[in-house]
């Protein structure tokens, strides 16, 4: 009598399954490096004219812009 390896479902190859696990595992992998990623656009965000604006309108603008 031979032994064959018992397996939780017949149809699907070890293999098969192996495969699967190693997606599932990579999906929630790259879900958490999303989800809690550390870079916040609000710290980076540039509030008001920056110099190259400053250089091509001049000084006197940035007060005329916020007066108007």
């Amino acid at each position: 009598m031979l032994s064959t390896p018992v397996r939780s479902d017949p149809l699907e190859p070890a293999a098969h399954r192996s495969g699967l696990i190693d997606e599932i595992g990579e999906f929630w992998s790259q879900f958490f490096v999303q989800a809690f990623s550390p870079y916040r656009p609000e710290l980076h965000y540039m509030r008001g004219p920056g110099p190259a604006w400053r250089a091509k309108h001049g000084r006197d603008a940035v007060r005329n812009a916020h007066n108007s």
